[in-house]
């Protein structure tokens, strides 16, 4: 009977240890946000001055929080989507046809609240 309560008393314990592990985070915190979108700048600002100027703007899509980062700087080049930690998601603009990569096709048909949040000052 001993034995039989240790091991329920484990699984007690352990199980919900192991569930809570395996769930996914659906939101980014708001520290990997704020730091990621930080890094972002400083990598910008340590290449060569962009023309136009690089820039970080902040939509509503999907339910969560997404930058749209005009971080190249010649022609052709893809428009970046991230997520809140600054995770690539797609490219909804640039390349050759200036349509992106294909993969988020509807992005400016369905972002909301659209906001500067930097531009390169330089």
């Amino acid at each position: 009977m001993r034995k039989f309560r240790l091991s329920a008393l484990a699984a007690l314990v352990v199980l919900p240890l192991l569930a809570a592990r395996c769930q996914k985070e659906v939101a980014p915190t708001p520290e990997c946000s704020t730091t990621s979108l930080q890094v972002k700048i400083v990598e910008l600002q340590a290449k060569p001055k962009g023309n136009p100027a690089y820039t970080i703007w902040q939509y509503k899509w999907q339910g969560q929080k997404v930058y749209l980062a005009s971080d190249q700087t010649c022609c052709d080049q893809f428009v970046t989507l991230y997520d809140g930690c600054f995770n690539v998601l797609c490219a909804p603009s640039g390349g050759l046809s200036g349509k992106g990569d294909g993969r988020c096709p509807e992005f400016y048909q369905q972002a909301t609240d659209e906001q500067l949040v930097w531009r390169d000052p330089r």
